[in-house]
């Protein structure tokens, strides 16, 4: 096997000696008080001369050390066709080799194992990695009925493999960078070369190769660091944990950012209209799926203005209220001595309380504290006097609405973005909430996702890009890729031709 010259990973911290000992002497200052680095010395057969293996143990796969490289080098001598010595007779997928420390520690810290031979230079790299990890299972947090039960999992290599699965195409290109200062993270681009404009990859590309930071852990701290606008509550960026959805992302043109040692993806540049659509929808029948999605819209509407129109209805506009339920809605609250906001504050503030409860307990008592917490709450705080019993219908309905939003980000926002239309409402009524709206209109066009517009195909309006927004067509209809992502081929390929006589969309 011939080893692959490698370019230094890190800051030139010093070349190699090809003295064995110096080595060893160095390795031992630098990585002092180190309980889990192994030093495996021994005789290397092929030449005689003493050798050392080094790695971390936790890092590696302790049977391919043995098995493929331990064994082969301290008892076998291998030839080649020719009769001449192989030069490193190891049967091991990748191997580098090694000149400065600045690679000898990248490459020992990321599972790799470092084989020194006395008075040869350079050193070599072993890919040996085999930490601990989970089996691939599915997501928790982004449900399937009819799709692929395969979730992402902590290892970044693993993750591209699952998209490759949907994916077996040369067309999919990857783009590897390593970010932090303290420690280095692996970050991978995935996008497909003849369908995602370049200049979004190499933008993307600029945003995170200028990030100056420690280290980063996850995909949340990675989206906050390159997204356009961190002081919004909007997500300007989808975070998925399963590979059929990224790989549909590609599809249409976006980009995939895959974080080594987290679970989820990052797809980039996305509008609003994205937050609302599922992988499921493409998996069942148009009407069925249509009818859903324009569920996920009203919900939406429901989560946000419900308890506003609720207290700008019963503080000021009463004639909005018809007259019999008017006459039950002041029984119901000739018993409370709160006003409509602080009595929608303290169920909200409630409800939220239960939630984040019901997510930090384990599964089984969590689904058990919600429920049983609501119930007794609820039915606590009426008899009581603190809330009526409408004001306990729509905090519910709020809830149910926001849990229907399939994207965790974006239900949270709804969630966030409640409690100041509840306060305009408080204090100029139905105004209050006109006002409000047409600042979070206002703020939607103003974003942007990697460049693009955030409120697209609406703002700036595209009329074509409307097919599979409030209403999901036919695949057969959705012959093209959306105009808002600006990809390079507009039209899917494989899409099955229209019937004589009818008309795309």
């Amino acid at each position: 096997m011939r080893a692959e010259a490698s370019s230094p990973l890190q800051s030139d911290r010093g070349p190699l000696a090809s003295e064995l000992s110096d080595n060893l002497a160095r390795l031992a200052a630098e990585f002092s008080h180190t309980p889990d680095l192994v030093v495996r010395t021994f005789t290397y057969k092929q030449t005689g001369a003493k050798a050392a293996l080094v790695y971390l143990e936790g890092l590696v796969d302790k049977n391919a050390i043995n098995n493929h490289v331990l064994r082969q080098l301290m008892f076998q001598t291998l030839e080649d066709s020719a009769g001449e010595a192989v030069e490193l007779p190891v049967a091991i997928g990748e191997m580098r080799s090694l000149t400065d420390w600045g690679d000898v520690e990248h490459t020992l810290l990321h599972g790799y194992s470092i084989l020194f031979i006395d008075g040869q230079f350079p050193s070599y790299a072993l890919e040996t990695q085999g930490w601990p990890q989970r089996a691939i299972s599915d997501s928790q947090i982004e449900a399937s009925l009819k799709g692929a039960h395969q979730g992402f999992i902590e290892t970044g290599s693993h993750n591209i493999a699952l998209i490759r699965r949907y994916l077996s195409t040369r067309e999919l290109k990857i783009k590897q960078l390593l970010v932090g200062e303290r420690t280095k993270n692996q970050i991978s681009i995935l996008y497909l070369e003849d369908v995602a404009l370049p200049e979004l990859v190499e933008e993307l590309e600029r945003r995170i190769r200028s990030l100056q930071v420690d280290c980063i852990l996850n995909t949340g701290e990675l989206a906050e660091l390159i997204e356009d606008n961190p002081f919004t509550l909007f997500p300007q960026m989808i975070t998925t944990e399963r590979p059929d959805s990224a790989a549909s992302q590609l599809l249409q043109g976006r980009l995939c950012v895959v974080v080594d040692r987290s679970s989820s993806v990052l797809i980039t540049p996305v509008n609003l209209a994205a937050f609302f659509q599922g992988i499921d929808d493409y998996s069942t029948r148009w009407s069925i799926a249509t009818f859903f999605r324009l569920l996920r819209f009203f919900a939406c509407l429901i989560a946000t203005f419900l308890p506003a129109f609720y207290i700008a209805c019963i503080s000021y506009n009463h004639e909005l209220i018809p007259l019999d339920l008017i006459l039950s809605i002041g029984e119901f609250r000739s018993a409370v001595p709160f006003p409509p906001f602080i009595e929608a504050l303290i169920m909200e503030i409630m409800l939220e309380m239960l939630r984040e409860a019901g997510m930090r307990l384990p599964a089984p008592i969590g689904q058990t504290v919600g429920i049983v917490g609501g119930i007794v709450i609820g039915q606590a705080a009426v008899q009581a006097g603190i809330v009526s019993n409408l004001m306990v219908v729509v905090v519910a309905s709020t809830a149910v609405a926001s849990f229907i939003l399939p994207n965790y980000d974006l239900a949270a926002a709804v969630r966030l973005i409640r409690f100041p239309m509840m306060t305009l409402a408080s204090m100029f009524g139905i105004i209050g909430i006109a006002a409000g709206t047409m600042f979070i209109i206002a703020r939607l066009i103003s974003l942007q996702s990697l460049g693009e517009a955030y409120s697209s195909p609406f703002a700036p309006i595209r009329v074509k890009d409307w097919k599979d927004v409030f209403v999901r067509l036919p695949i057969k209809r959705m012959g093209t890729r959306p105009l808002s992502i600006r990809s390079l081929q507009k039209k899917r390929h494989g899409t099955p031709p229209a019937k004589k006589g009818d008309d795309s969309a």
